[in-house]
């Protein structure tokens, strides 16, 4: 015996045809209209999402001065977990710089733990003479920028997505309940009951 090959048909939907219902033509709209919205609106969302991380990193990196700054003293704990062990690449420590309105200023930033009081170290400070940390590096910024981008494109396209197929469900849950007052109503004058 031959197996029967099942055969899918685009836009079966769409086709006239005695047996398609007003809800079948409808949840079509609803997925077409919603791969569109989703897709395009992805896009849209990723490329704007791109675009406002791109200019928070440059706003942050512009702001952002070096400044050399004298070690007084390192912060006692800092270099080594208490717990495991593990020793640290940096480690806080107090310094002092000068602004550049002339003022000395003190804080606690992170040094190499090799550094010792009095030694020159990089620190870098914010438009108001904060203590910041340094600036990312380009490709840092260049995986921030493609990172957020794509979580918000695929975010934007998921929510959309997931909003058409609730929709779907509300036409197909209503379609259900319609054929069942439909079958009860041509079953019932034959004497048969469903269920």
């Amino acid at each position: 015996m031959r197996r029967a090959r099942r055969v899918q048909v685009l836009g079966w939907r769409w086709r006239s045809n005695p047996l398609r219902r007003r809800s079948d033509v409808l949840e079509a709209w609803i997925v077409l209209a919603a791969w569109t919205v989703a897709t395009l609106g992805a896009v849209v969302a990723g490329v704007v999402g791109a675009q406002a991380v791109q200019r928070a990193v440059e706003r942050d990196r512009a702001e952002r001065r070096p400044v050399t700054a004298v070690l007084v003293r390192t912060v006692p704990g800092s270099g080594r977990d208490v717990v495991t062990g593990v020793r640290y690449d940096m480690v806080l420590a107090k310094v002092r710089w000068t602004d550049a309105d002339g003022a000395v200023r003190t804080g606690t930033t992170k040094v190499t733990p090799t550094a010792g009081p009095g030694s020159t170290v990089p620190a870098w400070t914010d438009g108001h003479g904060r203590l910041v940390s340094r600036p990312v590096a380009p490709a840092e910024a260049t995986t921030r920028v493609v990172m957020a981008g794509t979580g918000v494109a695929l975010a934007t396209g998921a929510l959309v997505l997931v909003g058409g197929r609730l929709l779907r469900m509300r036409v197909e849950r209503r379609a259900t309940l319609e054929w069942g007052v439909e079958w009860d109503r041509i079953d019932r004058p034959r004497g048969h009951t469903t269920g």
